[in-house]
């Protein structure tokens, strides 16, 4: 079956339903019957590869046994099942002590999930869709998973301000090209998302896993924190589909509810990449975690005072998406530059075009890369031009990963071109380390003189409205004729 036809069919059966509100809610309850699914398919793998291994699930709660046969409960015995017997069950184990690793990730995948489908006539249609004899241990049906996934992240987008926590893949590639991740460094993304960035890093390590030492190493490194329930729940099923068995790293949280001097040094990682949230506020009190100097409600500002601080010293690295608020703004933001530019080498700004992230925001928006030990010196602008006949980007005409192999080519043999230009410290400090610095080589297009123009404008206007009254002339006489 397409999978187009598949997920249509889901989400068909879903719109039948009195409880089932909306494309979010029909994404969640898809995508908590897809990771029962996949975890179900995974506990058939490691009873086979982990020895004496046991179901954090009762026999009971394990699809195989509740769902997986066709002909199986339906109605309301199926509705009783889910609301009073397997949602209690699963979510018990998010606070369980002494609960296995596997156990863990299935706790925190439902600890804020819901069932909104009110009919089990209807949810056994649409479990029946999801089982179709799929099996992600099967290589070829695993391709088909991580294809359903994409399709449901694509709709997502479609939801609602699904902008929050996507980020073009185009971005997430190119950033983790440049930052080039190696196997055992220590990676975090601190607002995670649907673990895009993530995902994106999982491959690029890929390709350096030779052995089972070194899988093991990959499974330890990846590193999140998502404090929204659905985002969360499909980033733990992102990380299941790029490998990532128990992905007990992807935490269900807020990184900013944490005091910043509670973190030791145990803490600290090798990289961080990440598309903070930006232009939201962040609730009253998050802001007392942090020393005077940073305090701010607005979230963008508070996550790079906290991955400033998270950095290891001397190796730590970061690529992060920020709005242009925060190159020109003042207070805080001019506090958190000066220390950044200080402590840290800025050496690259990327300028987006507008358009990246629509239509979520319209906001102009920069990727930051720098590295923690050394002083900035000067930074290296880089403007990111249109494709040639582009004037902004769209859902049809996206940002694509080829167009930055003009940063890519350049960025080792770094020169001033129509795209790029190096400020120095001495000029960022003369502007109070405003860092809005416009592209000395855009040429200025000579619009002409504002009079003149109003003249040829009124000139434009005369002539339309004699024309019209012409036409309306002719238009009358002819109905006058008949």
């Amino acid at each position: 079956m397409p999978l187009g036809t598949l997920i249509k069919m889901i989400q068909d059966i879903m719109r039948k339903d009195v409880g089932v509100d909306g494309d979010a809610q029909r994404i969640s309850q898809m995508v908590w019957l897809l990771f029962l699914k996949i975890f179900d398919d995974k506990e058939q793998e490691w009873k086979l590869t982990i020895k004496n291994y046991k179901s954090p699930l009762q026999s009971r709660f394990q699809w195989t046994n509740w769902a997986a046969n066709a002909e199986g409960m339906t109605g309301e015995e199926l509705i009783d099942f889910v609301n009073n017997n397997l949602f209690p069950a699963l979510k018990k184990l998010a606070t369980t002590a002494g609960v296995s690793p596997q156990g863990k990730v299935v706790g925190s995948v439902f600890e804020d999930a819901y069932n909104y489908m009110k009919s089990g006539t209807l949810l056994r249609q649409v479990i029946n869709t999801i089982q179709i004899d799929v099996d992600f241990n099967s290589s070829a049906d695993r391709h088909l998973f991580n294809d359903i996934y994409e399709k449901i992240l694509s709709d997502l987008q479609s939801a609602g301000n699904a902008g929050e926590y996507y980020t073009p893949r185009a971005v997430t590639q190119f950033m983790v090209d440049i930052i080039n991740p190696q196997l055992g460094e220590k990676i975090l993304d601190p607002a995670c998302g649907t673990g895009g960035f993530l995902a994106c890093t999982i491959e690029h390590l890929k390709n350096q896993v030779k052995t089972a030492k070194d899988n093991e190493i990959l499974q330890k490194s990846i590193n999140g924190v998502e404090k929204k329930p659905l985002p969360h729940m499909l980033a733990l099923t992102n990380m299941m589909l790029h490998g990532i068995d128990v992905p007990t790293n992807i935490m269900h949280d807020n990184t900013l509810s944490r005091p910043l001097k509670d973190y030791s040094p145990k803490d600290r990682v090798d990289i961080v990449i990440t598309n903070p949230p930006f232009g939201g506020m962040e609730e009253d009190g998050i802001e007392n975690n942090f020393p005077k100097k940073y305090q701010t409600r607005e979230t963008a500002d508070l996550f790079m005072a906290l991955i400033m601080h998270l950095l290891k010293h001397d190796i730590g690295r970061a690529a992060v998406v920020l709005p242009d608020g925060f190159l020109f703004g003042e207070g805080v933001k001019t506090t958190l530059k000066r220390e950044l530019l200080e402590g840290f080498n800025l050496h690259t700004i990327v300028r987006l075009p507008k358009g990246v992230f629509s239509p979520y925001t319209g906001i102009n928006t920069n990727i930051l890369f720098f590295t923690k030990g050394d002083k900035t010196k000067d930074i290296w602008f880089f403007e990111h031009p249109y494709p040639e006949g582009y004037k902004s980007y769209s859902r049809s005409k996206p940002l694509i990963i080829g167009e930055f192999d003009l940063e890519k080519k350049w960025w080792k043999k770094r020169k001033v071109t129509e795209n790029a230009w190096k400020v120095s410290i001495k000029e960022i400090e003369a502007r109070n380390y405003n860092l809005d610095f416009k592209n000395p080589h855009q040429v200025e297009i000579d619009h002409g003189d504002p009079e003149e123009l109003m003249q040829e404008y009124e000139a434009i206007v005369k002539d339309m409205n004699a024309t019209r009254d012409a036409l309306k002339k002719e238009l009358m006489q002819a109905l006058g004729g008949k």
